[in-house]
């Protein structure tokens, strides 16, 4: 069983920067996508960055040059720098198993659906 928590959000004004950090725990199995998701208000939950156990990373293009995915034994970061008013979103950390076919570079566009192990999220507010 694995457990996913994260931490880190906060208000900041655009520009800003925020570190959330997502703490793993349990068996992580040798084929894992780990991903960044958010959902705002309205609107459907998106994966905004990605990586997978032998560290292919992948970005959407709303987060592309602004945020930086990362991870340690225990612990995956999200680094997210110049931040914008359209990035107010609670964002959630997931984990799954690579299915075998696939490599880290389709973790990003598996819907959330797909992914089982999920934390219970940190808001992410961005004031103009």
């Amino acid at each position: 069983q694995v457990q996913l928590r994260e931490s880190g959000g906060g208000s900041v004004q655009t520009g800003g920067s925020l570190r959330l950090s997502c703490s793993v725990s349990g068996y992580i199995h040798a084929r894992t996508c780990m991903v960044w998701f958010r959902q705002a208000p309205g609107k459907e939950r998106e994966a905004v960055a990605s990586t997978d156990s032998s560290g292919i990373i992948r970005y959407s293009d709303s987060a592309e040059g602004r945020f930086t995915i990362s991870q340690d034994s225990a612990t995956l970061f999200l680094q997210m720098n110049n931040l914008k008013p359209e990035d107010s979103a609670v964002y959630y950390c997931a984990a799954d198993r690579l299915p075998w076919g696939f490599d880290g570079e389709s973790c990003l566009t598996f819907p959330p659906t797909d992914y089982t192990y999920w934390g219970q999220g940190t808001q992410v507010t961005v004031s103009t």
